[in-house]
């Protein structure tokens, strides 16, 4: 809803901007524009009174009763008026919109990352923790950033300039954040693309293990492993053996990242028209893709095993902070809190959209997919190691066979042949029916069969989430049409992903610079060619492990800095209570108080603790990453050098830095506002009244001011007075 004091003074500053007085105006056109200025002076005061009173109500929302006496007063204050009509562009509907919001929320770390955190940190107890977080502070979180970038119409630059403008640099920060997981993100979208053009095969190359040139001979590289890892380390990545070992780009990888760039630009080349269709393709088809695949893995034999994973929960898990920092750390980089995308895409849905049902509904989906692909992983694998626990039970089986041969056992305890075709459910029933003499001196020999082993085996990881896929097509018939069908999935994951975070970039941009709006497709051209490039660096040898540290270490902090900065901007600066009434002024309709408390002690207390917890944790531990030892043909954990965590430290303080020197820069300009007499546009910051404590909250005041005439050159009536 648009007051009437915004429209008057978008009038104002028009027509001052677009007739400008000089010192060669006569008298009678200065004695005119005075008597405009007075009288939009006196309106303006009108409207001022208006706005305190709204001020003044929205510093009083402690309970359900005071929202009704805000909406009876609010239509005394404020009268409908229809919005100005702005250049701004807007979703083409709000199907689109929530396609945007969602898409860029369900990412790839929802697939691999969720179901690996949830098996390694307590199973059920994982997943309770998470959703506690995610309603006590996701949500609010979540909410705050949509509703500001709706209610500002602007990206995350402008909003929290406007919100306090001692705070300003968060958005450049959040622009940082944004530019530089878009480097490495594009690199993850790479790899999909890459296996997804290599499905094409029957049988799949990484099926099984290549001959050697002008041989026979199966690569014994290859022969040491298993060809799934031999194909990510070896024919992809061509990985090095450490991280300082580089080279150049790999020519495939570079191929591909050129298409997924390609890809990018043209779904954004048009704004927010072509990328709204492509979001129809890429956030449906993953959801019809996934659905397939949840359906398949349950019919999967052993499905049931990984599942019981899922509801088995570990008490001591609740009480274990690292349980909590993980899932903490977890949750904010899957929903994308903190990005400014989700604030830019928001600037572009009406002001009287529903935001807090849009947070709600963003949040769940989140929710809903992680636990969607969980159950499908956790299916899959439960299948992979009932498989393998029963190849144990037939190498025993074997095993035994031989040592009667050999006469080291009486031919009385050879397996049946008849038990053969059921041998999950006979063995055990073999091996007890022995007395227990026998018995022992079969298990000295035999390998201990043990199914949860087996279980935690295959979901190690998720280093190497890619090679977990691969080995998941081979369980199912006709691989290649599934290998095919589970790259669309991921590669369209990350597509829409992508979109969002480019969306972070592109929309302060235009904002900051209004003349790059009538550029999008230049803007849009020119933001995927620097990206493509400066991605360049994690296609070589080593550009793997730059990927790892990065999305390991280097993500979390400045995050977590920039929800904190701009939860306490909205809360304890702009005024959680006024930031409450502006949402209950857009539903037009009650909304409980607890959100204020959210936002003013629990979420700040929160990501307070999660921010601490992450720098103390990178501090105290000695970080690593997964390297391909090509003489053993094995992974081997290594830890970075020291001049990478330096590295590490200074990317991070350089992301934050923005901060301190935009408030510096603030503090600079009010206490020198000279430096600032030719601007037309004075910002002034006025402090709180400390008479009473429901005095409104510190407010940001743009003051329009004329061009004052040359003093050698006055003429009464000429100098007017600054509106």
């Amino acid at each position: 809803m648009t007051t009437r004091r915004e429209s008057v003074e978008s009038q104002d500053q028009a027509s001052w901007t677009a007739e400008p007085l000089d010192s060669t105006s006569t008298p009678a056109a200065a004695t005119s524009a005075f008597q405009l200025v007075r009288s939009r002076t006196s309106l303006s005061e009108k409207l001022t009174e208006d706005e305190q009173k709204r001020d003044s109500l929205s510093s009083q929302v402690w309970a359900d009763a005071d929202n009704d006496s805000i909406l009876e007063t609010l239509e005394n204050v404020v009268e409908p008026v229809e919005e100005i009509s702005t250049k701004r562009p807007s979703w083409a509907n709000k199907t689109e919109y929530l396609l945007a919001q969602v898409g860029f929320s369900v990412g790839l770390s929802t697939v691999w990352r969720f179901p690996y955190l949830c098996f390694h940190n307590g199973g059920g107890s994982f997943l309770i923790i998470y959703v506690f977080l995610m309603f006590l502070v996701g949500v609010p979180v979540l909410l705050m950033e949509m509703a500001a970038g709706q209610r500002m119409r602007q990206g995350s630059i402008g909003v929290w300039k406007i919100f306090c403008p001692w705070i300003g640099g968060v958005g450049y920060t959040s622009f940082l954040v944004c530019f530089i997981v878009g480097l490495y993100y594009s690199v993850l979208m790479t790899w999909s693309l890459f296996y997804l053009v290599r499905s094409f095969q029957s049988p799949l190359p990484w099926a099984l293990c290549p001959l050697l040139e002008n041989s026979s001979q199966f690569d014994p590289e290859c022969t040491r492993t298993v060809p799934t890892v031999y194909f990510w380390y070896r024919h992809m990545l061509n990985a090095s053996d450490k991280i300082e070992i580089g080279g150049l780009p790999s020519k495939d990888l570079s191929v591909s990242l050129f298409m997924t760039w390609l890809i990018i630009c043209i779904s954004m080349i048009k704004g927010l028209k072509s990328s709204g269709k492509m979001l129809y393709v890429s956030v449906f088809l993953a959801y019809i893709i996934l659905f397939c695949l949840l359906i398949r893995s349950l019919m999967l034999k052993g499905a049931g095993v990984g599942l019981q994973n899922i509801l088995s929960a570990k008490v001591p898990a609740l009480y274990s902070l690292e349980v909590w920092r993980r899932t903490g750390n977890h949750l904010f980089l899957s929903l994308g809190s903190g990005f400014g995308s989700f604030t830019a895409i928001s600037s572009y849905i009406p002001r009287s959209n529903n935001c807090v049902a849009d947070a709600f509904a963003v949040a769940l989906l989140n929710l809903l997919t992680s636990v969607t692909a969980m159950v499908f992983v956790f299916a899959t694998m439960g299948h992979f190691a009932t498989k393998n626990h029963e190849n144990c039970y037939l190498k025993n089986a074997e095993e035994v066979r031989n040592l009667v041969v050999a006469g080291v056992l009486p031919p009385e305890v050879s397996f049946p042949e008849s038990s053969y075709h059921d041998i999950s459910s006979t063995y055990s029933a073999w091996i007890s029916s022995y007395p227990e003499e026998i018995r022992n001196v079969l298990l000295h020999y035999l390998t201990n069969c043990s199914l949860s082993k087996e279980l935690k085996e295959v979901m190690e990881g998720p280093g190497v989430a890619l090679v977990a896929f691969s080995d998941i097509v081979s369980v199912f018939k006709w691989p290649t049409f599934w290998a095919i069908i589970i790259f669309v999935f991921l590669v369209a994951l990350g597509l829409s992903t992508l979109m969002g975070i480019l969306q972070g970039i592109i929309t302060p941009l235009q904002d900051h610079f209004s003349s790059l709006r009538k550029h999008t497709k230049l803007l849009t051209v020119g933001i995927c060619v620097s990206m493509f490039l400066g991605s360049l660096v994690f296609v070589g040898p080593s550009g793997s492990y730059y990927v790892n540290l990065l999305d390991d270490y280097w993500a979390s902090p400045p995050l977590f800095c920039i929800l904190i900065v701009e939860n306490m901007a909205m809360a304890w600066i702009y005024g959680a209570r006024r930031f409450l009434a502006d949402i209950i002024i857009i539903l037009g309709r009650p909304l409980s108080p607890v959100y204020r408390w959210l936002w003013c002690y629990v979420s700040p207390f929160v990501l307070l603790v999660l921010f601490l917890s992450t720098v103390i944790n990178l501090y105290l531990k000695t970080i690593t990453y997964i390297a391909w030892n090509s003489t053993a043909s094995n992974e081997v954990v290594q830890s970075y050098p020291s001049w990478m965590k330096i590295l590490l430290i200074v990317l991070i303080v350089v992301t934050i830095l923005p901060v301190p020197i935009y408030f510096l820069y603030t503090l600079y300009t009010v206490y020198f506002p000279a430096s600032k007499t030719d601007s037309r546009t004075t910002v002034t910051f006025e402090p709180e009244a400390k008479g009473d404590f429901l005095e409104s909250r510190p407010r940001l005041h743009k003051r329009l001011g004329l061009k004052m005439m040359s003093k050698k050159d006055k003429k009464p009536g000429g100098n007017l007075p600054a509106m």
